[in-house]
This record gives structure tokens, sequence and C-alpha cells, in this order.
């Protein structure tokens, strides 16, 4: 399966994308409010120049305190992104992205970004993919 096919399954790729600039609290609310994991740091929204996860936040309110909520995004993003392409296979995706120990990728096709796709939304189309080789077999088993 490749990234694409994942793309078209979520059918919604819109990317949530907060300025550089804006604080944390900001992104935490939007985090909170979309009922998502992260969200890109773009000003554009298609050129991406970090991530920040809900796990980056919960660390530094676990060192910092609440005081961390008024920083900004880019003091706290992940600024080296691990991108993909539409073309790329599922099971490259999710090695790494447990390899590189982190929960969402952004899609990129010509220097844009085109989607995001989390490790569940690629362990999801992994699991279809083999509950449907599965149903494959067992169909040459049984003769049908």
């Amino acid at each position: 399966m490749r990234v694409h096919q994942i793309l078209r399954q979520k059918g919604d790729n819109a990317v949530v994308t907060v300025r550089s600039g804006s604080s944390v609290a900001e992104a935490a609310r939007l985090l909170s409010e979309r009922r998502i994991g992260a969200v890109i740091v773009s000003d554009d929204g298609e050129r991406p120049e970090g991530i920040l996860s809900e796990r980056d936040i919960v660390r530094e309110l676990g060192r910092r305190g609440a005081e961390c909520m008024s920083d900004k995004v880019d003091a706290m993003m992940t600024g080296k992104l691990v991108t993909c392409s539409k073309d790329d296979a599922t099971d490259d995706i999710l090695t790494k992205m447990t390899e590189g120990r982190f929960r969402h990728i952004p899609v990129m096709e010509d220097g844009h970004m085109i989607g995001l796709i989390s490790i569940g939304d690629v362990v999801k189309a992994r699991l279809s993919e083999l509950s449907m080789e599965r149903d494959a077999l067992q169909d040459m088993v049984m003769g049908h």
C-alpha cells in the first residue's frame, strides 16, 4: 500500500497549521478542539517549518510547568522534519516512524505539503491490507 491510498481513505487532507510566532497555548487549544496529536508550524500552510506535538507540550509542562504555555511554538517545535511522498510504501513509513519514535509525518509533493498522516493511519491501513490478504488466502484454501 502507498501513502496516497491512505490519504484517499482519510478523505479530508487538510492539515492543521499554526503560524510561527503563535503561542504554545494557542497550539494546545487547536490540538484539543480538533482532537489531534500534532500541528504543523507553517506561515503559508504549504511549506512546513516544524511540527509541534502534544508530547512536546507535555514534556515541557513536566519540566517547567504552565509558564511554557506562553512560549512561541518556534521554540518548542521539532524543526528538523522527516517527510514522505505520496508514492512511498506504508511499510517504509511505518519503519521510519517506529525507528524515529515519532507519530506524524507530513506528505510532500513538489515542495508543498499535501497531507499529514499519523502512525494510527498507517497501522489502520496495514491492518486492512492484512485482513484482505487473509481473506484471499482463506478463499484459496477453501477453493472459492
